[in-house]
């Protein structure tokens, strides 16, 4: 169950969330294995209609409010993207129950929303729209838009001429145009040209320091403090550890092997 309301300091809660995902074809032992040890992470199990199904996320429970900044840790299928999709509302809870109060602003899937064939000007406009901008919030942060992806005259072409360091640049601008309160972010933002990384930074620090709520996921022990204060360390679908970034940090590489 999923509830959220926009009149209230920022929240985000998840308790006792379980996120499961069916699986159609198990006929053989490879994709059980496969499975349980190098994909999801989560755990084989079977539901009420008797069907395989991965367990991503398992009674997961905790609440972030205003000016936290959280770094999801853990090894690869450890389910920090399925926890990241969850908060987004990307994916609907199996059981438990997930409330937000604030906007929601994913920045983990640089696809979604885009139109290869417009222009850089109209997808914008497009999502901003599926951001839940009104079409004058849109035109009024249009200007600021341009002005921080840096494209100029390329935001006059369609977006299937631009690079995927282009394409980053924009969806990253549209998608900060505004404060958000709930701001869910992947690694992948790292990965931009150190000019447009440190202008990154400089705006979603902004962000946190205006109280809003900060989700990042990264392996970057380096990232993480330089961005966070606390920490939840995943593995296998489940919490392993929620608290201050030091202590989450020093136990996970203690436990990990070679740390990530």
């Amino acid at each position: 169950m999923v509830t959220s309301a926009f009149d209230k300091t920022p929240l985000l809660a998840f308790q006792d969330v379980s996120v499961s995902f069916p699986i159609y074809q198990t006929g053989s032992r490879s994709l059980k294995k496969h499975i349980l040890f190098r994909g999801t992470g989560g755990q084989l199990a079977t539901d009420a209609s008797h069907r395989i199904v991965v367990e991503a996320l398992r009674n997961v429970s905790f609440q972030l409010t205003a000016g936290d900044r959280v770094a999801l840790i853990g090894s690869n299928g450890a389910g920090k993207t399925t926890l990241l999709r969850t908060m987004a509302g990307v994916y609907q809870p199996t059981s438990g129950n997930v409330t937000s109060c604030g906007r929601i602003s994913p920045l983990f899937d640089i696809a979604l929303g885009i139109d290869a064939d417009l222009s850089g000007y109209d997808n914008i406009r497009l999502r901003g729209m599926l951001l839940g901008l009104s079409a004058r919030q849109i035109e009024t942060h249009m200007a600021d838009i341009g002005d921080f992806t840096g494209l100029g005259d390329y935001l006059s072409i369609p977006v299937r001429t631009y690079s995927s360091g282009m394409m980053t640049r924009l969806t990253f601008a549209v998608a900060t145009c505004f404060s958000p309160e709930i701001l869910l972010m992947d690694e992948w933002i790292m990965a931009g040209d150190a000019a447009f990384l440190a202008k990154a930074q400089q705006r979603v620090a902004a962000f946190v320091e205006r109280a809003s709520i900060l989700v990042l996921a990264s392996h970057s022990f380096e990232i993480c403090r330089q961005w966070c204060t606390k920490a939840i360390w995943m593995e296998r679908g489940q919490i392993q550890m929620f608290g201050e970034i030091g202590a989450v940090l020093q136990a996970y590489s203690e436990i990990s092997v070679g740390g990530p």
